[in-house]
């Protein structure tokens, strides 16, 4: 079943943590919700699972009500599943028995089949203290999933293993809820976590959603050049558009077509790719702050007397004793109005 939020508005006391904020989580797919500490993720995220009351807006499930203001269920009479970053384990209780805790008398049987399907087959005696931090992960899964809840609430779920295993962890686990057709909203603040398991991304800042898409969207229309900056592996640089191009601490750049209508003199956000970034000797230009060999090509980076800082990656030879201005594959620049 569909999960949908619809402008929910959330406070604690005089701190606005969501403004209006509506979305869904379509059946089936992996919804990530991503963003800085702060942005209200995880508050949407307590409002769906019933450890919040919705102040204002409408929580759906399926199309019915699941919460509104007056009609708050607790935890245990929401059809939702919860994993959170350290697990919570019950640590006097075997893996099996942790499975098993939520389950009816007749079901607590499947408790080693849940173990098995997260590949912890065999380990059903083992207490939580006997496993490494991804096994204690994947048992969490098993005990949240076994119920068989409608939605599954995950908070940071890998955020505690250590990152060559989550990896691993986090591509077994979309396998996994995907095989079993559940309707997951997954809380992280790690970009590449989003774009590892998520089939469609809710990019969060200051209690708001700013984009919500696919991956793929978000990676070829962002929105803003934040959203830009996270996904396609680019820096955003401050402009302005004058008649002669787009003026910047780094050089001029003889684009100004690239910022369409907008008027001379606009402010502006610059979303650059560093692989699309020539350093060109300039006796008036950024000193060179560090140079760094990445094979064939140099990792330059570039500062200003004011500490404003561009990053390039080039083939060309760079002289750290020079000063160099920046040009841009114009191609690649993409020009959004600041706000």
């Amino acid at each position: 079943m569909s999960l949908e939020f619809r402008h929910i508005a959330h406070a604690y006391g005089p701190v606005r943590a969501l403004e209006d904020v509506s979305f869904v989580a379509p059946a089936g797919e992996i919804t990530c919700l991503l963003g800085a500490s702060g942005c209200g993720k995880s508050t949407l995220l307590g409002l769906a699972a019933g450890m919040l009351a919705v102040q204002q807006g409408e929580i759906l499930l399926g199309g019915d009500e699941l919460a509104a203001p007056g009609r708050n269920p607790p935890p245990e009479a929401r059809p939702v599943g919860l994993v959170f970053q350290d697990g919570a384990l019950f640590p006097h209780m075997t893996l099996a028995q942790n499975v098993a805790f939520g389950l009816p008398r007749e079901r607590r049987g499947e408790a080693n089949t849940w173990l098995a399907r997260v590949g912890l087959g065999g380990m059903g005696t083992r207490y939580p203290h006997e496993l490494s931090g991804g096994q204690q992960q994947r048992a969490a899964l098993a005990r949240a999933m076994a119920p068989h809840p409608e939605v599954l609430l995950m908070d940071e779920p890998f955020a505690s293993v250590d990152i060559v295993l989550r990896r691993a962890l986090r591509r077994e686990c979309r396998i996994l809820l995907r095989e079993a057709g559940s309707t997951v909203v997954l809380v992280t603040h790690d970009p590449a976590e989003a774009l590892d398991i998520g089939d469609r991304i809710a990019v969060m800042e200051a209690g708001r959603i700013v984009q919500f898409g696919t991956p793929q969207e978000l990676h070829e229309a962002p929105a803003t050049a934040a959203v830009g900056a996270i996904f396609g592996g680019a820096q955003v640089i401050r402009g302005r558009h004058r008649e002669e191009g787009l003026d910047t601490v780094f050089g001029l750049w003889p684009f100004a077509s690239l910022v369409g209508a907008l008027p001379e003199g606009e402010a502006l956000d610059l979303l650059v790719q560093a692989d699309r970034l020539v350093p060109v000797p300039d006796p008036r230009g950024c000193r060179v702050r560090d140079v760094h060999p990445l094979g064939a090509r140099l990792r330059v980076l570039l500062e200003t007397g004011t500490g404003e800082a561009i990053t390039c990656e080039t083939a060309l030879p760079v002289d750290p004793d020079k000063t160099y201005s920046v040009i841009p594959d114009p191609e690649s620049v993409r020009a959004f109005a600041r706000t």
